[in-house]
């Protein structure tokens, strides 16, 4: 069940406007993250009063999970190293 909020959350953020992108991860102890990225706080605003991800995020604390964390972060730095071919 939570494999498909998740698919859904998912397909709904990417289609938000500003939407740049979505990565999660699991570790071995099953702990999970997952980062979206979006193009400024306003857009990310507009995610986060999603009804559909409100919604979400309501079935989570009810029905999925002990305790979460949301951080929101902005980039002081970024760059990226490509080796040459």
């Amino acid at each position: 069940e939570i494999e498909a909020l998740g698919a859904r959350m998912y397909e709904l953020a990417t289609q938000m406007p500003g939407f740049v992108s979505y990565k999660d991860y699991i570790a071995e102890d099953s702990e999970a993250v997952a980062i979206v990225e979006f193009e400024s706080y306003e857009t990310l605003g507009a995610w986060r009063r999603h009804p559909e991800h409100v919604a979400a995020q309501e079935a989570g604390r009810a029905r999925f999970f002990e305790d979460y964390r949301v951080s929101v972060c902005e980039v002081s730095r970024d760059y990226v190293w490509a080796a040459s071919s």
